[in-house]
């Protein structure tokens, strides 16, 4: 990924925040066939570890210890000179796009075992679930356990190790002072979650 020094992201607060934030990952695969491309949502199950579940019938089942690079693509916006208050001064600006986006490279491990996968379905649904519902929590053990049993099956756990992290933030930090500060105002008036240091 193409990352001027001053776009950087150096804070693990924010890596984590990006991720947590915005967990529909892109995980991309070069594989015997070419690129492999799948959409899923992982968590972060600590520093080292994302966790997920994907289809039994995906063709990413079959590429355990694999290389795999997944990125989690954060908010974006686009950022018209007008909304920089030093445009009046010297109009030497342009339209840009501001981003906020975390690549991690790691190795794809595939688990089929059921604890493998009641564990793995369990943290995302508990962390998702208390998100989306708060008290009221939609539990597994709300779903028939013959159910549950089937869905299961349909299913394969999956963790991704990981190798290395690169994170880029372009929020117009390298503007001056004032055109930044307006800019984060205006962002935040929109409703986006950029997450600034």
């Amino acid at each position: 990924m193409y990352t001027p020094s001053g776009f950087v992201e150096k804070y693990s607060r924010v890596i984590h925040q990006v991720i947590e934030n915005n967990p529909l990952a892109t995980v991309v695969i070069n594989g015997d066939a070419g690129l492999l491309v799948n959409h899923l949502p992982l968590m972060l199950e600590n520093e080292s570890v994302l966790i997920g579940h994907i289809a039994a019938n995906n063709e990413m089942v079959n590429l355990d210890g694999v290389d795999v690079t997944v990125v989690f693509t954060g908010e974006d916006a686009y950022v018209s000179p007008n909304w920089y208050p030093s445009k009046k001064e010297h109009h030497k600006l342009v339209p840009t796009w501001n981003y906020q986006v975390v690549h991690i490279r790691g190795r794809l491990s595939i688990q089929r075992d059921d604890k493998s996968k009641l564990a793995a379905v369990g943290k995302l649904t508990k962390w998702q679930e208390e998100k989306a519902n708060g008290s009221k929590a939609w539990k597994m053990s709300d779903a028939p356990q013959e159910f549950m049993s089937q869905m299961l099956g349909n299913i394969a756990a999956m963790s991704i190790t990981i190798d290395s992290v690169e994170a880029k933030s372009k929020l117009s930090q390298n503007r001056e002072s004032g055109d930044y500060e307006n800019l984060k105002k205006i962002m935040a008036e929109s409703g986006k979650r950029f997450i600034y240091d």
